[in-house]
């Protein structure tokens, strides 16, 4: 079975090569860092419904690299925003089962990130919807994201987290269409940083055993979702640096 789904993987990227770019972080340019909910029921094995069942490689890398960033980003003190997946009980989320309810560990970041709430350059916002562009909405018509792409002036976002297909790209999608429609100005590039995207893993052997399940084997969508990131106007990167040399 591995090795049959890795063949399909491998014929698929060589039909849809994604041709990875670079990025050099330069105080030069202006840019935030974007974290999607790297949070407890997502990452944290055995933490909850969509939580991970086993330790899982995959997504282990992308907390690593995404806590990497963060440090960086804190320790010079430029703009962050995280978005944390969290619902209430009495407003389910499908075809999803109920997961990161509110007041739970499960909507909380990850051990590795959880500093982050103490740290000023730092806006967190909690969301009830897959995608966090329109998560980000208050009642009153305006955008918590939008405010801080413009409050920050910011040229440049890294798009980081979880799950690369789903949440990741749902707001990489929304916020290239609102850049496209000048609702973002300064922000110029929306840029996904592959090595600290994840999404989850639910081969088809498993899936033809629950009745209405769909399959979704994790490398085969992890590349499909950055193919489809980078179709709608995003770089897509596998090394991020400091400016001149200095390697994360």
């Amino acid at each position: 079975m591995v090795n049959v789904c890795s063949t399909v993987v491998d014929m698929v990227k060589e039909e849809l090569p994604l041709h990875e770019e670079s990025l050099v972080l330069s105080e030069d340019v202006k840019t935030g860092l974007v974290l999607v909910d790297i949070i407890n029921g997502f990452c944290t094995v055995g933490a909850g419904n969509l939580a991970p069942t086993d330790p899982n490689e995959q997504i282990s890398r992308m907390v690593k690299e995404s806590t990497r960033l963060a440090k960086v980003f804190c320790e010079k003190k430029w703009p962050v925003f995280a978005f944390l997946d969290t619902h209430h009980p009495d407003k389910p989320e499908h075809p999803y089962p109920p997961h990161c309810l509110v007041g739970t560990e499960e909507s909380n970041l990850v051990p590795s990130l959880k500093w982050l709430e103490n740290e000023s350059n730092v806006t967190i916002r909690r969301k009830e919807c897959i995608d966090g562009f329109l998560g980000a909405v208050e009642e009153d018509g305006s955008n918590v994201f939008i405010n801080w792409v413009k409050s920050n002036e910011i040229k440049v976002i890294l798009v980081v987290g979880i799950c690369t297909d789903i949440c990741v790209f749902d707001f990489v999608a929304s916020t290239l269409s609102a850049r496209n429609r000048g609702f973002l100005a300064p922000l110029e590039d929306v840029v996904v940083y592959s090595r600290a995207c994840a999404t989850f893993d639910f081969p088809n052997h498993l899936a033809r055993s629950i009745k209405g399940a769909l399959a979704h084997p994790q490398e085969l969508m992890h590349h499909i979702g950055l193919c489809m990131a980078k179709g709608r106007g995003a770089k897509v990167v596998n090394e991020v640096s400091l400016h001149p040399v200095e390697k994360l």
